[in-house]
């Protein structure tokens, strides 16, 4: 396909030529499905977009393209570049975005007159569908391009998108799907997810360019053995700083990349313009400092995953990661936001945050070398997504079961989506299910005719829209500067704020800010920058060692080859092996020995934070039961440490597999894990609601409601679909049990337990992990009865 003049006249001013797969996309323009897996900086979202430009160069009337964005900072970056080749090539193409930052007027406006290109993001465009008016809305789309696409793969936020792009075929059929990626470990597995199914996505494979330019970043001091912030490493950070044009410094969570700018901030002698972007600022903050980035005003900027993916920063020549990259594919990801352009190697250097990172660090670098990723896709649709869909499509009007039911399995994760489930979905938003029917508050659909659905009032639609999302954040408030009009800074957890009291201090945006008082669910501060401040927890994201990365730490620590270690790590690792064994693939390193009157037990699982911590509850409840007095635990990634009154001879009665599944059962059956997984899978099929015009329910209001329907479903309908759906989401979401259940099933009886005299050096660093988790059993008891006893020893007493 030629390039019509006037764009043709563009890239010729610019002294760019077309690189082969942009070629191949405009090609290939007319595949009801594609997969583009491109390099960053090789010009994939121009891919993505040059056969809509190239279709629209002579005009063309309401909505022809949509780009799905994970981020809205994206959304905004592709705005941007899309300015220069449409002004440039003067093409009558008009490109807005829609975001949450969208104001009202402009959606109303942009439902009735679209553009002709709309940047959205997936909950946007859920809140689009459920418009009567959708089908005009939509009714000339030409094409869909998903940029990112692996990044929403994995996540409830990618399975209420594919279920949208399923309703978007039925409003504009023939329309043509088009994926970006740059960081597939399975791209055949992703193209089955953007198909529409049974239809097959061809792959399109980009020269992947030269391999990146990756190492550990040298350091005079030696990383601690505990702790999450790398700010130890803030003087070689800032040497690297001063040496490059623009850094992107990424950390794992947003409290990590708090405090880091804050000592950044205080080591910055040479007054180094830095800014710092995370999800919890407000709007104007992060926009604030993307725009300085644009013009160049920044030599780094601190960032979480807000950055991640995708933002075209061309002066952007280094990447530094602090802390250990918990997946390959993040990595990668992150890489390559240095030297975005096709063809020029990304540089990044890693910062381990502590001594075991290290070992995490040196593997991830092998990992990207091998040009392996790794990932652990969902390819089952989760039906509490499921439900709200239903609830969208109803919101636009009347729909049929059978023609939804058609449409969903259409879409990879629910293609083989039983009809019983499905109705049983349908019954549920419809009425609550058997044990809330009685209550109307629940009673949402009517069937009118058979088979024909709609909602039973109009007016719930309000509220069904102001619920819309699968992103259950942790319940936040809004933060401002004090005085009428104060500016916004961003968004704290509740349960942060309930433990301020007027005067304290904490950061915020890289301000330290001190508590003045909490208005109308705003928290009001004032600017404080001479006092110390107490850090904002903010949850941010938690990820999990992946399975692939930990197998490859296994595997280093058991060949023995520490050559490419930094010295203190060699002489730490090779200690272990003298006095202990390493962790070997395909077996379990149990270590027990006493320290301060206690006996200690560590077990090396390497299955991840939430994993460990599951497999150290199962463990503890197997040791209470034989009576070894179990008194707490700390979990890590890679490791949990165990610590109680008397030695555990054996673990292994504690870890066969059909005793742990057994005793996983009873505990789930009261747990507050339970309960929590409840509530946010309740949120998400619409039983629970959060939002309603004029306020907001509080975290407390919504747990304390959630809890009383969970006990009351438990009770008198066991059976209820929310229970189904709260037992599968546990399995593989805070608990990760499938991760427990995956470590037993490959070790069996093959566990090597070590009976030692003293602390090991590979379990030392576990006793200063904060997070330790009390067990309230007969040990904490005996415990008391033994203080007892000594304090009255001491008063003279005997106790019989």
């Amino acid at each position: 396909m030629i390039l019509p003049p006037s764009l043709a006249q563009f890239f010729d001013r610019r002294g760019w030529s077309l690189h082969p797969h942009q070629i191949d996309m405009l090609a290939r323009k007319d595949e009801p499905s594609l997969l583009l897996i491109a390099p960053t900086g090789g010009g994939k979202t121009l891919a993505g977009f040059l056969p809509s430009l190239v279709e629209m160069a002579d005009g063309h009337d309401g909505l022809h393209t949509l780009y799905i964005s994970p981020l809205k900072a994206l959304a905004n970056d592709i705005r941007r570049n899309l300015a220069s080749p449409i002004e440039e090539a003067g093409l009558p193409i008009r490109v807005e975005d829609r975001t949450g930052d969208t104001s009202q007027t402009q959606r109303k406006r942009q439902r009735a007159d679209p553009p002709q290109i709309l940047l959205t993001t997936p909950e946007s465009l859920a809140l689009m569908i459920s418009y009567p008016d959708a089908a005009r809305t939509f009714a000339g789309l030409q094409r869909i391009i998903v940029d990112e696409i692996h990044a929403l793969a994995d996540s409830k936020r990618g399975d209420q998108l594919m279920l949208a792009l399923s309703r978007l075929e039925t409003l504009a059929p023939g329309l043509r799907r088009v994926g970006l990626s740059a960081t597939v470990d399975d791209p055949a597995v992703i193209a089955h997810y953007l198909a529409r199914h049974p239809d097959p996505c061809p792959i399109l494979l980009a020269d992947p360019g030269p391999p990146p330019d990756i190492d550990m970043l040298q350091t005079e001091e030696a990383p601690p053995w505990a702790g999450a912030g790398g700010r130890y490493a803030i003087p070689a950070v800032l040497d690297q700083v001063r040496q490059h044009n623009t850094t992107l410094i990424f950390h794992n969570t947003r409290a990590q990349a708090e405090i880091f700018f804050h000592n950044l901030w205080l080591a910055n002698e040479d007054a180094l313009p830095i800014g710092i972007h995370h999800g919890a600022l407000s709007k104007e903050a992060r926009l604030r400092v993307e725009q300085a980035m644009v013009r160049g005003e920044l030599r780094a900027i601190v960032a979480t995953g807000s950055l991640d993916l995708g933002i075209d920063w061309g002066d952007v020549d280094l990447v530094i990661q602090i802390g250990a990259p918990k997946k390959v594919k993040n990595l990668v990801q992150r890489i390559g936001r240095a030297n975005h352009r096709y063809n020029a190697p990304s540089k990044a250097r890693l910062v381990p945050a502590n001594r075991f990172e290290v070992v995490e660090c040196i593997a991830a670098l092998q990992a990207v070398r091998d040009g392996t990723l790794d990932g652990d896709l969902r390819l089952d649709g989760p039906r509490d997504v499921l439900c709200q869909h239903i609830a969208i499509v109803a919101c636009a009007g009347e729909f049929s079961a059978d023609a939804l039911y058609a449409e969903v399995t259409t879409v990879g994760p629910y293609s083989t989506l039983a009809r019983a489930d499905f109705d049983a979905c349908l019954d549920f938003v419809a009425t609550g299910g058997y044990a809330l029917r009685a209550y109307d508050r629940y009673q949402r659909l009517m069937e009118r005719s058979p088979g024909r659905w709609s909602l039973r009032d109009p007016r719930t639609t309000r509220q069904i829209r102001m619920n819309l999302g699968t992103i259950i954040d942790t319940d936040t408030l809004s933060v401002r500067f004090k005085g009428r009009g104060g500016q916004p800074l961003g968004k704290i957890e509740e349960s942060f704020a309930n433990t301020l009291t007027p005067g304290d201090t904490f950061l915020m945006g890289g301000q330290i800010v001190r508590f003045e008082t909490l208005r109308e669910m705003v928290v009001e501060v004032s600017p404080r920058p001479d006092k110390p401040p107490k850090i904002a927890t903010f949850m941010g994201y938690k990820w999990s060692t992946s399975v692939h990365l930990a197998d490859r730490i296994q595997r280093i620590l058991h060949e023995g080859d520490f050559s490419a270690f930094p010295t203190h790590t060699r002489e730490w690792l090779n200690l272990q092996r003298e006095y202990s064994q390493m962790p070997e693939p395909g077996r379990l390193l149990v270590e027990t020995f006493p320290r301060d009157g206690r006996h200690h037990t560590v077990l090396y699982g390497f299955c991840g934070r939430n994993a460990n911590q599951t497999l150290a509850l199962l463990v503890t409840k197997g040791m209470e039961e034989a009576g070894l007095d179990p008194l707490g635990f700390v979990a890590t990634d890679y490791a949990v440490l165990i610590w109680g009154l008397k030695q555990v001879p054996d673990v292994a009665p504690f870890l066969r597999h059909a005793g742990v599944r057994s005793a996983l059962d009873s505990w789930l059956s009261g747990n507050a894990v339970m309960k929590r997984t409840f509530r946010n899978a309740a949120i998400i099929a619409g039983l629970i609601e959060r939002n309603f015009p004029g306020k907001r329910t509080s975290g407390r209001q919504a747990t304390f409601s959630s809890d009383i329907l969970y006990d009351t479903l438990h009770r008198y309908d066991p059976d209820h679909l929310m229970l189904q759906i709260t037992e599968e989401e546990a399995m593989r979401g805070h608990i990760d049990f499938a991760r427990v259940e995956l470590l037993l099933e490959t070790v069996g009886d093959r566990i090597d337990q070590v009976n030692l005299s003293r602390v090991t050096p590979l379990a030392a660093p576990l006793f200063l992990e904060l997070g330790k988790v009390p067990i309230n059993g007969a040990g904490e008891g005996r415990l008391m009865i033994d203080a007892a006893a000594e304090l009255m020893a001491e008063a003279g007493l005997v106790l019989e």
